[in-house]
């Protein structure tokens, strides 16, 4: 099989966006998968009864944030909210931005700067014995602005390169990269964590600074930047759009290619360099494309809001998001609470909850294209997790009992989320009422991500204290809740897709304009 450029390219965009959402993720797991320890370390530690007590005890105890294991655990979840409220307020400026500068930059700058933040807040404040709740506070608010750089432009990346008829499927698997970011994230945490909790902090934001030097000098954000056509099935929806190039003396289409360096200026370089602004050589065939169009202008934030199906999958998402983060930041507290599991075991088994969401997501996207159809998928999987939901909140003290209803509710919820927030995203921004404008992907991935972390930051305020001030029960009624508000955010756009699936349109069309023989049998009966 021969290797084509566009093959090439489409693959290195898939693994570089894959794995900087990933390390992304790793870097925000590493908090929830050491609350136990971290409210150790913030709260006074008691002494063996059969010990004296040191003294004197204020000095020991110096350190100490809260008196009682509650007051730790409250602070957690303000963290948490003020993590996903800044990340929500920056997804929403991100995605405006990422339209409009080089996204292959502000992706770096985002990933490197959310690695000095982690670092800060986890080993610098440990190694210099710093414990001071405001300062937690700035740091965590400036990464959780920071790590918001980078889902609108990933998807925004993904969708510029690869067409409509495949996102279904390609997204949905694409999309576990935060939940493959979660399990790397648990597996280092457990890996260091019997050494100190700062080493978990330590080990992520390494990793993800690495990966911003590779996304600095190995990202390349859309076709048009390379010389290369966009993928046939999304230049359909507006071949009128198309801008016309002149390849000595041939009229043909092609994309725009405003992105194509200027090597040179308007001297001799200017006629041996071969390429030039508004000229660009194939290097397969040898044609020289000069460009008689410019790129369309950047759509504005209340047009992207306005688009068909927005509003509706924006709403939704707020409600499924407060679920699917909760679960992202307290499941393993969760495990440790209520069964009195260790720490260690408790990050381990988490992780079936997302290993679920990669398969959920996989499967529903390749069902869903196949269909022609995301809505008519994700409603039925949205209701199906209320009952999953109630169920696991029942749970016995059983490894493998937990495991498997994980899974099941991981599969539903986890699968819906990803499927929302990558194949559904693509889809709303290359929708034809864009015709063909590339650059609303980012604003349009901004909204409905930015509106289902709104959403999350309040869930996060709410699940401690539902669970210190009732038990975890309320905690999964909340869920279930919020699962059901989800289904009705869609079900006007559920009932229109289910209306135009091709069976019923063959139905109805069928009763408007009966058949031949439906007509000889009328008239026989009459």
């Amino acid at each position: 099989m021969k290797i084509t450029r566009q093959f090439s390219h489409r693959c290195a965009v898939f693994l570089l966006t894959f794995f900087s959402y990933a390390f992304f993720h790793a870097n925000r797991k590493a908090f929830s998968n050491v609350k136990t320890s971290t409210g150790n370390v913030w709260t006074p530690s008691f002494h063996n009864a059969t010990l004296p007590p040191l003294k004197p005890d204020k000095i020991w105890n110096s350190h100490t944030l809260f008196n009682n294991a509650d007051g730790a655990e409250h602070f957690q979840g303000i963290l948490d909210t003020a993590f996903m409220a800044a990340y929500a307020v920056g997804l929403f400026l991100n995605g405006y931005i990422g339209d409009r500068v080089n996204m292959r930059i502000l992706l770096a700058v985002g990933m490197a700067g959310t690695s000095v933040t982690v670092f800060v807040f986890g080993c610098v404040c440990e190694w210099a014995s710093y414990y001071n709740i405001y300062f937690y506070a700035a740091v965590w608010i400036i990464n959780g602005f920071l790590q918001s750089t980078g889902w609108p432009v990933v998807v925004a990346c993904m969708g510029n390169w690869f067409g409509k008829s495949s996102r279904g499927v390609l997204l949905g698997l694409w999309s576990s990269c935060a939940s493959v970011g979660n399990i790397i994230g648990a597996l280092m945490v457990a890996s260091v964590l019997s050494y100190g909790y700062q080493y978990a902090f330590l080990m992520t934001s390494c990793v993800l600074l690495s990966g911003s030097f590779m996304v600095f000098f190995g990202l390349v954000p859309s076709p048009e930047d390379v010389g290369l056509e966009r993928s046939s099935d999304d230049k359909d929806d507006d071949d009128e759009q198309s801008p016309s190039i002149n390849t000595h003396g041939r009229d043909q289409k092609a994309p725009l290619l405003s992105d194509v360096p200027n090597y040179g200026s308007a001297s001799s370089d200017e006629e041996s360099s071969p390429y030039q602004v508004g000229r660009s050589i194939n290097p397969e065939d040898g044609v020289s494309y000069e460009i008689q169009a410019t790129r369309p202008a950047s759509i504005s934030f209340w047009s992207a809001c306005l688009l068909p199906g927005v509003i509706p999958y924006s709403l939704a998402y707020a409600f499924l998001k407060l679920v699917n983060y909760s679960f992202f930041f307290w499941l393993p507290f969760y495990l440790s609470n209520a069964f009195h599991w260790s720490e260690s075991f408790a990050d381990k088994l988490s992780t079936l909850y997302d290993v679920a969401g990669i398969v959920g997501g996989t499967i529903a996207g390749f069902i869903s294209d196949r269909v022609g159809k995301r809505t008519v998928l994700i409603v039925p999987m949205l209701l199906v997790s209320i009952p999953s939901l109630l169920i696991y909140s029942n749970s016995p003290n059983s490894f493998s009992i937990n495991s498997a209803l994980m899974f099941l509710v991981g599969f539903f919820i986890g699968g819906a989320a990803n499927l929302i927030s990558s194949a559904v995203s693509a889809d709303l921004g290359c929708q034809k009422q864009l015709r063909g404008n590339d650059r609303a992907l980012a604003t349009v991935t901004g909204v409905i991500d930015g509106t289902g972390s709104v959403g999350a930051a309040l869930g996060q305020i709410a699940v401690p204290y539902l669970q210190t001030g009732f038990n975890w029960h309320a905690v999964f009624y909340l869920f279930m809740i919020c699962m059901f508000l989800t289904a009705v955010c869609l079900f006007p756009l559920f009932f229109k897709e289910i209306r135009s699936l091709k069976c019923f349109s063959r139905c109805r069309q069928r009763a408007n304009y009966p058949t031949v023989q439906d007509r000889e049998y009328l008239a026989s009966s009459s």
